[in-house]
């Protein structure tokens, strides 16, 4: 994005590892002189943590699932994104758009060409905002897609805390997640850096800092 501020934001299937490696970013940056607001999705502001709780424990059917994350996406940005990257801030964000494309495209079977109009409906901004960042279609500057094999995530999850309702979908569910985020990427290969997260956190932390450097960012 023109100016100063950074958004990036992180994904790949739970398990994939990467709340670390987003805290470990974000201390870099701060290092660097900049300032960073962390955040995640659903969620971010009060009324878009509501809505997560919702998301992540109600049973409900895709279409529901999908129009409540983009409403709290709409939230989220409005409230706190856009203001931060107008002031210049990094904004690192676990989980964005792609989530909800992989998730509720992928793993629910959700129309894909529905999910790209409620995008550029929650994500097309007007008037002073859109002036702020000079584009009405706000995306990520980098998506860092930890990508790592369904069954290694599997194990990784095992017992590792209560499963929210996506934690607790069976392998099939989370191959099609997978796809979801291939297919994403593959339709936006500029943005996205894939990361190995099937390996060592050293060499995954070194992969993430090598991705953000290629863009002359640190």
């Amino acid at each position: 994005m023109p100016g100063t501020g950074l958004f990036l934001t992180f994904e790949g299937i739970d398990g994939a590892g990467k709340s670390s490696h987003m805290a470990a970013l974000a201390d870099a940056f701060r290092a660097a002189g900049r300032a960073v607001v962390l955040t995640r999705e659903p969620g971010g502001t009060p009324l878009a943590e509501k809505i997560r709780q919702l998301v992540l424990h109600d049973p409900m059917d895709a279409l529901t699932e999908a129009l409540l994350m983009f409403a709290a996406r709409r939230e989220h940005l409005t409230q706190i994104i856009v203001p931060a990257l107008a002031r210049g801030a990094v904004v690192l964000c676990d989980r964005f758009t792609d989530s909800t494309f992989a998730y509720q495209g992928g793993g629910r079977g959700f129309d894909w060409e529905s999910l790209l109009i409620l995008e550029r409906l929650a994500q097309t901004l007007s008037g002073p905002q859109a002036d702020l960042i000079h584009q009405t279609l706000l995306q990520p500057d980098l998506t860092l897609w930890f990508e790592l094999p369904p069954a290694v995530a599997a194990q990784r999850l095992a017992g590792a805390r209560v499963p929210d309702k996506f934690e607790a979908q069976p392998l099939a569910f989370f191959e099609a997640v997978h796809a979801g985020y291939a297919r994403r990427a593959q339709q936006d290969p500029a943005r996205f850096a894939r990361i190995d997260a099937n390996q060592p956190m050293a060499a995954v932390g070194q992969a993430v800092r090598a991705a953000v450097q290629a863009r002359g960012w640190l």
